[in-house]
């Protein structure tokens, strides 16, 4: 879909294909026939880590920069929604209303993503995620020594939803339709990004900086600028972490699930917004019920083995296997069509000689 049509005004429904209608259609229909278990620690869920695994998309996908630091951001923004909103612990907890906390928490967090970004724009490959990496490890031990802001190993408790509109935001139904409309948000302007002046320009310096650099656009403060974007996607989703979770806590910002993270956007698919929101379903269906099958410090073992097969047989993640399959099945419907239509032209000559 041309995104210069939707708003331009030549656009209609009839643009969009009939299988993303589909897709839209379930998501909405879901909390009507799904139970308050899967509506929320699945659904939900599932959204907050695609989320924030799209973030890494951004980077990774169209800038061509792995960062193992977006749940560090995420993980950041939550704990500002603690330490200046309301918490049950009696350390910080200044009090803000959510409506101040939640946009301040955000920003902040890409604020700390952009910083993340000047650190490791200048470097490549390999060495990104190895300074990403060293990012995340030393925000796990700060947050885990510091007791002042803090508070340390304990971290932060009773981090509540705000109640607006008369619904309160941790109940199964609203909070689902809350990260449905966040996630679809952030993945529409992420698509409409992709093909935005900005978004082509990340994608020609991830494919050759050295030329972009000699065309006069400012390499780095594009990749910054980059950061700073996912910095407010994962921020967001930060917050929707929180008030999921109720805590925050150094274990929140764990090497081991920020990992997690880029497992999830490699196992769905790096190419297409759509992929990270794949790997989260699937690892939070293998998370829930794989524990009741192995025992549950052999969880990352399984993980690791479903990331090694997707990796050597699907490089495009599940939403490779998905386009595989579906060009297979064109392929064999065109050949059928092409075999049909010569049988019904020999036929047709065969009648004329005659």
């Amino acid at each position: 879909m041309d995104t210069r049509r939707l708003f331009s005004g030549d656009f209609s429904f009839k643009d969009i294909h009939p299988a993303k209608l589909a897709l839209a259609a379930f998501l909405i229909a879901y909390p009507t026939f799904a139970t308050d278990f899967f509506t929320y620690q699945i659904g939900a869920y599932s959204l907050i880590l695609g989320t924030i695994a799209l973030s890494l998309v951004m980077l990774a996908g169209y800038g061509g920069m792995v960062s193992l630091a977006q749940l560090t951001v995420a993980g950041f923004a939550g704990y500002m929604m603690a330490i200046f909103g309301h918490n049950s612990v009696e350390v910080m907890g200044l009090g803000w209303p959510w409506w101040i906390c939640a946009p301040f928490a955000i920003f902040t967090a890409a604020v700390f993503s952009a910083f993340i970004g000047a650190i490791s724009v200048r470097t490549e490959g390999i060495y990104t995620i190895m300074i990403t990496l060293a990012i995340a490890v030393a925000f796990f031990y700060f947050v885990r020594q510091n007791y002042v802001l803090f508070n340390g190993f304990t971290g932060y408790a009773g981090i509540e939803p705000p109640t607006f509109l008369g619904v309160y935001w941790r109940d199964p139904i609203p909070f689902y339709y809350l990260t449905l409309a966040i996630a679809a948000a952030f993945y529409g302007a992420i698509v409409y990004a992709a093909r935005a002046p900005f978004g082509l320009s990340l994608q020609a310096i991830r494919d050759n900086p050295r030329r972009m650099r000699a065309l006069g656009y400012d390499v780095t403060l594009h990749r910054i600028t980059a950061y700073f974007f996912s910095g407010i996607i994962a921020g967001t989703a930060g917050v929707l972490m929180v008030w999921f979770n109720g805590r925050v806590s150094p274990g929140s910002v764990g090497v081991d699930v920020a990992i997690d993270i880029l497992v999830i956007a490699v196992v769905g698919g790096l190419r297409h917004p759509i992929g990270p929101f794949l790997g989260a379903i699937a690892f939070v269906l293998l998370e829930n019920f794989a524990i009741d099958l192995i025992d549950r410090e052999r969880f990352n073992t399984v993980i690791g083995l479903a990331f090694l097969l997707v990796v050597l047989f699907s490089p495009d993640g599940l939403l490779g296997i998905w386009n595989r399959l579906r060009e297979r099945v064109r392929f064999s419907r065109n050949a059928q069509r092409s075999a049909e239509r010569m049988a019904r032209d020999d036929r047709q000559s065969a009648g004329s000689l005659e």
